[in-house]
């Protein structure tokens, strides 16, 4: 039950002035309670909100803080470990009570007083358990699969940030079955700078709207004698397959539109012809699950480096380990674009793949800190590249979120906290 602020006062200053004769002791008391309940329905949905927002602002900060150390401890070589809130019962208890005096004032006589009281009472439950185990292990150190890449690629993620954060190599096809591999490892000055400048220019056609990610479509052809297909069973093979006969050899010959691999292109991969698709499909299958093929070619935007190749993508405890190198002598440096490479929006191109603070002194203008071993740890979310910090950073969580199991809520180790 709701009532507004207006009518609850107007219903009071009534309840006040209003002489005795004209409302008898039992109708006020009557009218208190109504106030007590309707004060009591408005406050139970007010305190489950800001409790709900609470919760919800409590857990997220905890998992963005054990992130942080997290990296921090992968730079101090410690183990990798998270914890993880399975559970919160909150339960909430409303008290309220009424009474009624004569006024204080000139009034006394002729009106009485209400007097209102009230309080409430929250106990939660929330349950820790710890995010361990065999499943949630194999996970966290098993690579990416190229559709998890794909999925952020179409939440608009850019697509420089997705592979300097989630690709560990880039591989260039320089002939037909060769390729040579170049390491997102600035440790490798080589290998990163051409890493770099791939990943720039494939930023640079998104941010043009010409890059492609689709399932190549591929067309599966099987021929088979007319007398292996029995009458009865002709109707629903023509529910799954495009079906010709040929009356020269008496044959059916079955057709099937089928999704092949993930492949980044500036075309569309439906303007393929059928042996293109057949043979980009024969090389897919050395490929492995992790892996992300592209194909620029010439002749559309970006075309002036036409390049062939995959990206083999990192574990999670992999990229955690990456980000953590800024910390120390392993950070990433400015690596200037190809001069084939078209303008880049707002020539974004920081030199950090996540710019990490560290410092004596709890750090100011950032939006969260941690502390290990008397140092703070931060993501440096001030100065130019604020939103791109914040873009990894949110990166990282959605990747954390695709990497770990559905935590059990019952029949586990756990700790349980009751206030």
């Amino acid at each position: 039950m709701f009532i507004r602020k207006h009518d609850f006062i107007t219903l009071v200053i009534n309840l006040v002035i209003v002489p005795r004769k004209r409302l008898t002791t039992n109708l006020r008391r009557l009218i208190c309670l109504i106030c007590i309940f309707t004060l009591a329905g408005c406050l139970s949905p007010i305190a489950l909100n800001r409790a709900v927002i609470a919760y919800d602002d409590a857990v997220t900060d905890v998992v963005s803080q054990q992130l942080l150390i997290n990296i921090v401890r992968a730079h101090h070589h410690q183990p990798i470990h998270f914890t993880g809130v399975s559970n919160i019962t909150a339960t909430f208890t409303f008290q309220a009570s009424a009474g009624a005096a004569p006024a204080a004032g000139g009034l006394a006589g002729s009106s009485i007083l209400p007097i209102f009281g009230g309080s409430m009472a929250e106990s939660p439950t929330i349950s820790i358990v710890p995010i361990e185990g065999e499943d949630f292990t194999r996970r966290l150190l098993t690579p990416f699969p190229q559709s998890g890449l794909i999925l952020l690629l179409r939440q608009h993620f850019d697509v420089d940030l997705l592979l300097r954060m989630m690709a560990q190599e880039v591989r260039l096809q320089n002939k037909p079955y060769h390729s040579d591999t170049y390491h997102n490892k600035p440790a490798d000055t080589a290998g990163y700078e051409t890493f770099r400048r791939v990943v720039l220019h494939l930023s640079a056609i998104q941010d043009r709207n010409q890059l492609y990610v689709e399932p190549l479509p591929l067309t599966h052809t099987w021929k088979i004698p007319a007398a292996t297909i029995a009458p009865d069973s002709f109707q629903s093979l023509q529910k799954e397959f495009v079906v010709h006969y040929d009356r020269t050899d008496d044959t059916f010959t079955l057709h099937k539109q089928i999704l092949g691999p993930i492949l980044i292109t500036n075309y569309d991969p439906d303007t393929l012809s059928e042996n293109e698709r057949e043979l980009l499909n024969e090389r897919a299958r050395e490929w492995d699950a992790s892996d992300v093929a592209f194909d620029i070619r010439a002749g559309y935007y970006g075309g002036e480096w036409p390049m062939v190749g995959i990206f083999r993508l990192r574990s999670f405890h992999s990229i955690l380990s990456f980000l953590s190198k800024a910390l120390g002598n392993q950070a990433g440096f400015y690596v200037e674009k190809d001069a084939r490479t078209p303008p880049i929006l707002n020539n974004e191109n920081p030199n950090l793949t996540m710019e990490l603070i560290q410092s004596n002194t709890s750090p100011t203008g950032v939006d969260f800190s941690i502390r290990w071993n008397n140092k703070f740890y931060a993501v440096n979310t001030t100065g130019s590249h604020a939103r791109w910090n914040r873009d990894a950073f949110q990166l990282l969580f959605l990747l954390f979120q695709m990497t770990v199991t559905d935590m059990p809520r019952g029949g586990v180790p756990s700790i349980t906290i009751a206030k």
